[in-house]
């Protein structure tokens, strides 16, 4: 696939990006992102007209999308017996026709198709309050990292192309989404409980003060995370990246935008490109925890 429709067209006015831009970012970094959007039901986030006009999240793949782009029919825990039928991204061909059709961000499942009730990832996001200072944020990282270690648990990071960072451990896939969720529950509220005055579980906002939110809320059936190299809708095409621990102390949230990934990827492989094998058990874990 090599000719793109409306090229030209701005998707980033303040930047000067264009939708030849978005599909250009996607082809370079396909070989590094699709190995984690592989098999996993997908979320998109489409912006026909660019990210100052109103866009929206699609699960239910389009029945416009061609015959030989994967789709797989995913059962609606809150509705027995209905389905919605995602799109899947096994291929560079997939990603860049899937770019094409205005999809600026893409969104992945913490299970894949084949097993939708088991997990194979936790994620802890770190939301941090308007006045939260970086360094703060990074050492809460830090801390969270020594949380899941302790536990057994090997901890990835990326950052979110937004205000925080993800911590994302690999799991063998042994326990469901509630016993994976209460894991990563108990985790957040161990930490919370160690520095109540810095960090929160609080659900609502008017509880959580300046406080960074430790959110566990992804780690549910249905629910996604950023996928790594995704673009992200916000002004300077920020890049969720993944990050080595060692850069954390020299890296920013939004730190990252389509040129500095091509040269970072000149230059170094992806952090994640082996995180499966660091797979550790859930219920190991959560005994450990408790």
């Amino acid at each position: 696939m090599s000719d793109v429709s409306s090229a030209g067209k701005l998707f980033y006015p303040a930047d000067g990006i264009t939708k030849g831009d978005v599909v250009a970012h996607y082809r370079t970094v396909a070989d590094v992102m699709v190995p984690h959007l592989r098999g996993r039901p997908l979320t998109l986030r489409r912006y026909p007209d660019g990210i100052d006009a109103e866009g929206w999240f699609q699960k239910e793949a389009s029945a416009h999308f061609p015959e030989w782009l994967r789709t797989e029919r995913v059962p609606q825990r809150t509705k027995p017996g209905e389905f919605v039928r995602h799109a899947v991204c096994d291929d560079a061909t997939t990603l860049e026709y899937l770019a094409s059709q205005a999809t600026i961000e893409f969104h992945i499942w913490l299970s894949r198709v084949d097993s939708l009730d088991n997990p194979d990832l936790l994620v802890l996001d770190l939301d941090p309050a308007d006045t939260t200072g970086l360094p703060e944020l990074r050492d809460v990282a830090r801390r969270a990292r020594s949380l899941f270690a302790g536990i057994g648990l090997m901890p990835y990071l990326q950052t979110t192309g937004g205000r925080g960072f993800h911590i994302v451990t690999p799991l063998l896939g042994d326990a469901g989404f509630d016993e994976v969720r209460e894991l990563a529950q108990r985790a957040a509220q161990r930490l919370a409980a160690e520095d109540r005055d810095r960090l929160t579980t609080a659900q609502r906002k008017d509880k959580r003060g300046q406080r960074i939110f430790l959110d566990t809320n992804r780690n549910a059936y249905g629910q996604t995370f950023v996928a790594p190299y995704s673009l992200r809708a916000r002004p300077g095409a920020p890049v969720a990246t993944p990050i080595d621990w060692s850069e954390l102390g020299k890296t920013e949230p939004e730190g990252y935008h389509p040129r500095r990934i091509r040269q970072r990827l000149a230059r170094k492989n992806d952090p994640w490109h082996d995180i499966h094998a660091d797979a550790a058990s859930a219920a190991r874990a959560l005994e450990k925890l408790s």
